[in-house]
């Protein structure tokens, strides 16, 4: 049996800790340092825009869950895997919760109208990458072998 204590991928923080990290350290920069014009967006797009980000990350997210809860296996990181889900929103995309937390993250930047919140972006999906995504993927295969990895092989990442 593994050892509980390292049955775990790793992750450097909790994934909506360092979303939200970031997207605070955005709008500090954008209201207190930077003070950029905002986005050249009319409103009903800018609404739109927001509105749709919104509605397809929290659905991302939600299916996600829901795959997790259906499986019998903890959705934090911080907790051991105690099933390999592939099925439903699994089966478009490796990391559906990561995704959606990124959309929502976007759908935050622009209802903020703030540039400076979406210049992080890069700088969060390398830090998801290599802090989170990694370490998770390194552990599945570890702990599900070559069905995991073949899954990696046949589904996208993100999208």
């Amino acid at each position: 049996m593994t050892d509980t204590k390292s049955d775990i991928p790793g992750v450097i923080a909790p994934p909506p800790l360092i979303f939200l990290g970031y997207l605070l350290a955005g709008l500090a920069l954008e209201f207190l340092v930077v003070r950029t014009q905002g986005l050249d967006m009319p409103g009903s797009l800018r609404w739109t825009v927001v509105t749709l980000f919104l509605i397809a990350g929290i659905a991302s997210v939600v299916a996600a869950l829901a795959r997790f809860r259906a499986a019998g296996t903890p959705a934090p990181p911080w907790q051991p895997a105690t099933a390999f889900v592939a099925q439903g929103i699994y089966r478009f995309t490796r990391n559906p919760m990561y995704l959606g937390m990124t959309l929502i993250y976007l759908g935050l930047a622009v209802a903020a109208n703030a540039p400076v919140v979406l210049w992080l972006l890069l700088p969060l999906i390398v830090t998801i990458h290599y802090g989170v995504i990694v370490r998770e993927e390194r552990y599945m295969a570890d702990k599900f072998g070559v069905p995991y990895i073949n899954y990696t092989h046949n589904v996208p990442r993100w999208l």
